[in-house]
């Protein structure tokens, strides 16, 4: 079921919260936990039934092996064996499902084994709940979850506005909340804040991010097919593409946390205006926030970190790349793009030693100089993400390199060169205009900001509002704009397209 739906707008959703609000309201907290686990097992399974057994045994698995540890420790006797064997479990799960093709075509390749291509359907948000999964047992065997009721756990895991895409959350984030949100039952602020972000976040979703989808893919499927794409077609499909994935993935972000937030319950934030970043490092803060902690704490950090000298950081950030880029596809495509921005950490890291030991200070033209170069570099890595084969990346970069533009001109070849409609001043005043929405306008955190909207806010920045009218309050004014935001969204509901997160 996908947030973008009328089935979940309009059926899923105000069943979810009348059943919590009546269950609430009549002190029955055990029965509103249940109805929201209920809910959020038949918001997985709308997709396919059959994948609620997978779930339901990953969460039994991992409940049990997560007490397992917390006894242990508790018992100074921690079980480092145990944990291991959970995660190899858990990393297993995900390998069978998503890798498994992918390793056996790397097989054939090099052994020559004859596999030949293996399909294994993916089950929806693999990615999301394992990862969630394997950061919990990590927390058992330190002593700080330990969770005893497999049914609040199972909530844990399943809740459904973070179940399919995140945020990735902590046990220790979110279990007092959930506990607070069944004593205390619906409030009319947590429903204008929630409704707020879920009407904002629909509207980036429908409005822009399918739009553009409409000028990017074009350009990516002739790229896909070999066709030399020009100059102009080539840099408006990227562009396009950078800017459908950046409000498509804070729409559903703004969604997520907004629909958490009906229930009481804030969710870290996962998504701060990445395209105001100034550098590599800053995007990556900005990015999928809780899937740069994951990657951080439990693999950057045990790799070793900053605490071994700068060849071993160096590795140790281009080794957890990789393997992020692994984390968002099973192809060679996502592992050049998780190796570029690896390649890029590294020059950012060693850029700003070598600028403290010369003295050296940016300023506002370093600043600006600075937004430019990761814009550039970003967009150009999004060109990886996005093709479906290196082939299909080659020509885009090719194209935007302009050099299907020169030959010709110089009469060295006699290319065809694709002029697609996407070149015309329709796209080019809708990258402009999305652009500079991106870069200046504040984000729904700094708009809510009085209101506390979500989890781990960051302390930069997220009081930069360049006008009181962009702070928001609960009042007529405000329900008035989101209601025009929400009602232009839900008109243009005629064709329900999925978030790219929930590829992943």
């Amino acid at each position: 079921m996908l947030f973008n739906s009328y089935t979940f707008l309009f059926v899923f959703l105000p069943l979810a919260v009348a059943g919590f609000a009546w269950l609430a309201a009549r002190r029955r907290p055990k029965l509103a936990l249940l109805w929201l686990l209920a809910m959020s097992v038949v918001f997985y399974g709308w997709w396919n039934p059959v994948y609620v057994l997978l779930l339901a045994g990953s969460v039994i698995a991992n409940h049990t092996l997560g007490r397992a540890l917390y006894l242990a420790h508790g018992r100074g006797q921690p079980n480092r064996t145990l944990l291991w064997a959970g995660i190899a479990l858990n990393l297993c799960l995900i390998a069978w499902f998503k890798y498994l093709g992918f390793f056996a075509g790397i097989a054939d390749a090099v052994a020559g084994t004859g596999f030949g291509p293996i399909a294994v359907a993916l089950p929806l948000a693999i990615s999301f709940f394992t990862f969630q999964q394997i950061a919990y047992l990590v927390d058992c065997h330190k002593g700080l979850a330990g969770e005893d009721n497999i049914f609040r756990y199972g909530l844990f895991v399943t809740f459904f506005p973070q179940l399919i895409a995140g945020p990735i959350v902590h046990h220790s984030e979110v279990m007092r909340q959930y506990d607070r949100a069944f004593q205390r039952g619906l409030t009319s602020l947590n429903m204008a804040v929630g409704l707020t972000m879920i009407g904002v976040g629909l509207f980036k979703k429908v409005v822009i991010a399918d739009n553009l989808a409409l000028y990017a893919s074009p350009v990516f499927a002739a790229a896909d097919a070999g066709d030399a794409l020009s100059m102009a077609t080539a840099w408006s499909g990227a562009l396009t593409y950078t800017l459908q994935i950046y409000f498509d993935f804070s729409g559903y972000s703004d969604m997520a946390v907004g629909l958490a937030r009906l229930f009481g319950v804030r969710l870290p934030v996962n998504f701060f205006s990445p395209y105001r970043a100034t550098s590599i490092i800053d995007f990556w803060r900005r990015w999928h926030m809780t899937l740069s902690r994951f990657l951080r704490d439990y693999l950057y950090v045990p790799l070793g970190g900053n605490r071994h000298g700068p060849a071993r950081r160096y590795l140790s950030i281009m080794i957890t790349m990789l393997l992020g880029g692994l984390w968002h596809g099973a192809g060679w495509t996502f592992v050049a793009w998780g190796a570029l921005h690896g390649a890029l950490l590294i020059l950012n890291h060693a850029w700003r030693v070598m600028s403290r030991r010369l003295g050296l200070k940016g300023g506002m033209l370093g600043q600006v100089c600075g937004w430019l170069l990761t814009m550039f570099t970003v967009t150009v890595a999004w060109v990886f993400f996005r093709a479906d084969t290196f082939a299909g990346a080659q020509v885009m970069l090719t194209g935007m390199s302009g050099w299907n533009d020169v030959l010709p001109a110089l009469g060295w070849i006699d290319a065809k060169v694709m002029f697609l409609p996407a070149t015309g001043e329709r796209v080019w005043r809708w990258i402009v205009g999305i652009g500079l929405l991106a870069a200046l306008m504040p984000n729904i955190y700094q708009i809510l900001r009085r209101y506390r909207p979500a989890l781990g806010l960051p302390a930069v920045g997220i009081k930069w509002v360049p006008n009181t009218l962009f702070v928001w309050r609960p009042n007529v004014a405000w329900a008035l704009g989101v209601g025009a935001l929400t009602a232009a969204a839900l008109l243009m509901l005629t064709q329900v397209s999925e978030f790219l997160y929930f590829r992943f």
